[in-house]
């Protein structure tokens, strides 16, 4: 059974389901979890366009407080989250303001260079997920676990390449290939977003795989919680592509 929730995303492990048995009347459902992640949606939205609009408004710096608290409390309540998935009600609307915080503050401030950017990468990010689950529900692509493993194995590695340039950030150094606008450095971020892309067919069958197994109610907050882990790296990731097509 546990083999059925193999997930790369790290709110989405393993062990998510053991021992949480739902009682009658009570249990995960899809449409729930759809609903679900539509609210968190909406969540970030929302704090999203306030610190654009701050962004716009007053100086481009007065979001920098905004987006870095976001980053910083984004982080803690994912972990919390993850830790307590029961607290997931509560913890995940927290993270997806959080995170609107902070990817409308980095989103205004790539707007002020590459004018239409933040849209395109919307769009892009609302495109790519539609593929992905049109995908899934049509059976194209299937979790099986060769594609669970190289999809595992492939995130882990780019989450390794993400830690080695943080740290060579703290000496003024930085991964080249990571953030060249080079040729290379384009070739890089687009096998990053497919392989994010990829991690939504692992999520929407770990979801269902939760449905199946009859998991507690609160479970579909945290399934939502995990499908938004990956739409955040995704959109980023679709930014920061974006830009540096911009930049040569």
């Amino acid at each position: 059974m546990a083999g059925l929730f193999k997930t790369s995303n790290p709110a989405l492990n393993a062990k998510t389901f053991e021992g949480r048995i739902a009682e009658a009347g009570e249990a995960m459902t899809l449409q729930g979890t759809v609903n679900k992640t539509g609210f968190l949606l909406f969540c970030t939205s929302a704090t999203a366009a306030w610190t654009w609009w701050l962004a716009h408004t007053q100086a481009p710096e007065a979001v920098l407080p905004w987006m870095l608290g976001g980053l910083l409390a984004g982080f803690v309540f994912s972990l919390v989250t993850i830790f307590k998935k029961e607290w997931s009600p509560i913890t995940a609307p927290i993270y997806a303001l959080c995170e609107g915080l902070a990817l409308g503050g980095f989103s205004a401030l790539l707007e002020q260079s590459y004018h239409g950017i933040a849209m395109q990468a919307l769009g892009l990010t609302l495109g790519v997920t539609l593929v992905m689950l049109v995908l899934y529900t049509s059976g194209a692509v299937r979790a099986t676990p060769k594609f669970t493993i190289g999809v595992i194995a492939a995130t882990g590695g780019i989450c390794l390449v993400y830690v080695v340039d943080m740290i060579l950030r703290l000496f003024g150094r930085q991964v080249p290939l990571l953030n060249s606008s080079g040729t290379l450095g384009i070739g890089v971020s687009i096998l990053i977003v497919f392989i994010a892309a990829l991690n939504l067919i692992l999520d929407f069958d770990f979801v269902e795989s939760g449905v199946h197994s009859h998991a507690p109610k609160y479970m579909e907050w945290y399934g939502a919680f995990g499908i938004m882990v990956t739409l955040v790296w995704m959109y980023v990731e679709i930014l920061r592509l974006l830009a540096k097509m911009r930049r040569r």
